[in-house]
């Protein structure tokens, strides 16, 4: 599973969905499916526009958790 972590990224730093989406011109349903972590893909150029505008790593915004830790939960 690979887990996305922009709502904490957003939390942290007291920023709104829309402070994202007109800060970098992505789309809000892009941004709300990455948000609530309902998106399936990403796109490199978002993954590239998000990383650029929080000035991260993509480590930083997704990270991969092996499948067997979940079912362990």
């Amino acid at each position: 599973m690979i887990k996305c972590h922009l709502s904490r990224i957003l939390g942290e730093r007291k920023m709104k969905m829309a402070d994202v989406v007109r800060e970098t011109g992505i789309s809000r349903g892009t941004i709300r499916r990455l948000y609530y972590e309902e998106a399936t893909r990403i796109d490199f150029e978002v993954a590239n526009k998000l990383c650029e505008f929080l000035r991260i790593g993509i480590g930083d915004l997704l990270e991969y958790i092996p499948d067997a830790d979940i079912n362990k939960n």
